[in-house]
């Protein structure tokens, strides 16, 4: 008799179901079971309201995760960005793929690039985090530009640049290349420039913990070193009890000698929105081998960040 298909549990977005179709496929390969999309609009999906607004943490991820709970689907897909740092009770991060590109990315009018942007340019994104940055790198390069707070999907952002409303918006580089659009980026942001969101790029695949064959078989999707990364970079998160939604970036990447990957060094950044004020710190240590050394770096940083000034810069502080 053959197996009833597994239920993924997904957000409506294009973006959400291309994610999550790219797991289910994977899915498929691994188990030969058939797995059916299951579509769930969320609150942060139909508030028109500003992400900082209406709390940022978890807004996408709750729905999911409460049809995970009922049993109303087996799995859940989500962009890790959007994950709470505090565990969910009854329920376990059972896979985090290999991360895609973790950079922002602009799309500008006229091809244009971040430093060839005229004075007084209107930039839209919906992240304090972006902001902060973009408004820090513009002060220190002698350039004008004015932040736009915008919310929507990518057509709904990459729509305002065409109609001329702005000069140019922010997205995250991985969206863009999920959902083929990635032609359409005018400048890759570096990192130097702009940290990105903590866990940025990567997917969390999460199920029930009870399921344990489950639990088994998406396991078998999970990239130890893209885990590694993002544990820090979550743990810096947490330990700044900061939500996510604060203007809070990190980026744990690896440090190789030749072909052999030697050390993590973790960046962060705190900062107000209007770029007057940041507080950027790194920290390096071996690549961390159990979930609890990737915490202990991040935690690390976080201790560092606030000593120096970090805590009063976030606008939102997590309970």
């Amino acid at each position: 008799m053959t197996e009833k298909a597994l239920r993924l549990g997904t957000r409506r977005s294009k973006l959400a179901t291309a994610q999550s179709g790219l797991v289910a496929r994977a899915v498929r390969e691994l188990t030969g079971r058939d797995v059916e999309l299951v579509e769930i609009t969320t609150y942060g999906d139909t508030s028109r309201e500003h992400l900082a607004q209406i709390g940022g943490t978890g807004v996408f991820v709750a729905t999911l995760r409460e049809a995970l709970l009922r049993g109303e689907v087996d799995f859940a897909v989500h962009s890790l960005k959007d994950l709470p740092t505090a565990p969910a009770e009854g329920l376990v991060l059972a896979a985090v793929p290999e991360r895609e590109d973790p950079r922002d990315v602009l799309v500008a009018r006229d091809g244009l690039t971040f430093p060839e942007l005229p004075s007084g340019a209107r930039i839209g994104t919906g992240s304090p985090r972006r902001m902060a940055q973009l408004n820090a790198y513009a002060r220190d390069h002698g350039m004008t530009v004015e932040t736009v707070a915008i919310r929507g999907n990518v057509d709904t952002r990459i729509g305002y640049v065409r109609d001329g409303e702005l000069d140019a918006v922010v997205l995250a580089a991985a969206g863009l290349h999920r959902i083929g659009r990635i032609g359409e980026v005018t400048d890759f942001l570096s990192v130097d420039t702009v940290l990105p969101a903590p866990g940025q790029g990567a997917l969390a695949i999460e199920c029930a913990a009870q399921d344990a064959s489950l639990v088994a078989v998406l396991a078998e999707l999970d990239d130890p070193l893209t885990r590694a990364a993002v544990t820090a970079e979550r743990s810096l998160l947490a330990a700044l009890e900061a939500g996510c939604s604060a203007p809070v970036g990190a980026l744990a990447d690896l440090l190789a000698d030749g072909q052999i990957v030697k050390e993590m060094r973790l960046r962060g950044v705190v900062g107000t929105t209007d770029g007057s004020t940041l507080v950027q710190l790194s920290t390096t240590g071996p690549v961390p081998s159990t979930q609890e050394q990737a915490m202990a770096l991040g935690r690390e940083l976080a201790t560092e960040m606030l000593a120096k000034g970090a805590a009063g810069l976030m606008g939102e502080r997590a309970l």
